[in-house]
């Protein structure tokens, strides 16, 4: 039995998101499954890194899948990207240790969230960025997504109801990368709670604009009341873009 690790890259537009709901053909896992199917002869369930809300794209997602398939690797790459719609690309495929798992053995991701800051809106980066048209204080920015840096417990910036599972995560950075019109915030973190970087993202954008206040970041930390933070940015925004993993 081999295990096979393979990177992802695909635009989320079309999609309900990565994981596979039910029989769901509208999920990118769902694709890749049956075209893994079809190709092996045998029931093909792929793990990935983690879940990708509907609209979300990813540079790199990881996944990987047992088969006992003797295709080599170069193959099933080929076969993939022939069959997968055009907007889902295996970048690559790895022989990997049996015991390799794409999801408990990650121990931290990158996200990016893209926003075009402009008046006038973008007909080419509609589908994967968010448009604010207000004029934003940078400086203010950086100062509140370093508020968002360390281990924190991220409650009030989560879509999560409070239960027995923590809510305390790690991020290790986060920084502003401007491309023209087009502005990267990019984080890395050993795991994000439900919408937890589009609800940060949120928040960051309202202080951006004069609408919140540095010292309110504190306050919802203090009292982990979602309704508190900022909006939650649309999906489209977001990229996984990379996945890290400890020695297998």
């Amino acid at each position: 039995m081999r295990n096979i690790k393979m990177t992802v890259e695909y635009d989320g537009a079309r999609y309900l998101g990565w994981q596979r709901l039910g029989d769901s053909d509208k999920t990118v896992q769902g694709k890749i499954e049956n075209i893994l199917s079809n190709m092996t002869g045998e029931e093909i369930e792929i793990v990935g890194s983690g879940r990708t809300d509907a609209g979300t794209h990813a540079h790199g997602q990881v996944a990987n899948f047992k088969t006992e398939s003797v295709m080599t690797l170069e193959a099933m790459q080929e076969h993939l990207n022939r069959y997968l719609p055009r907007d889902i690309v295996v970048k690559e495929v790895l022989d990997v240790p049996e015991r390799f798992h794409a999801r408990y053995h990650a121990i931290s991701k990158k996200y990016s969230y893209y926003i075009w800051n402009n008046t006038v809106p973008s007909a080419f980066e509609r589908n994967r960025s968010f448009h604010v048209a207000d004029e934003l204080n940078y400086s203010l920015m950086h100062q509140a997504s370093q508020k968002f840096v360390g281990r924190h417990d991220f409650l009030g910036f989560s879509s999560l109801k409070k239960s027995k599972k923590s809510t305390v995560r790690t991020i290790e950075s986060i920084k502003i990368i401007e491309h023209g019109n087009l502005v990267q915030f990019a984080f890395v973190g050993e795991g994000f709670l439900y919408n937890q970087i589009r609800i940060i993202m949120g928040t960051i954008l309202a202080i951006g604009a004069g609408r919140m206040q540095l010292e309110d970041i504190d306050a919802i930390f203090t009292s982990g009341i979602r309704a508190q933070a900022g909006e939650t940015v649309p999906a489209h925004g977001l990229f996984l873009d990379e996945v890290y993993y400890e020695e297998v």
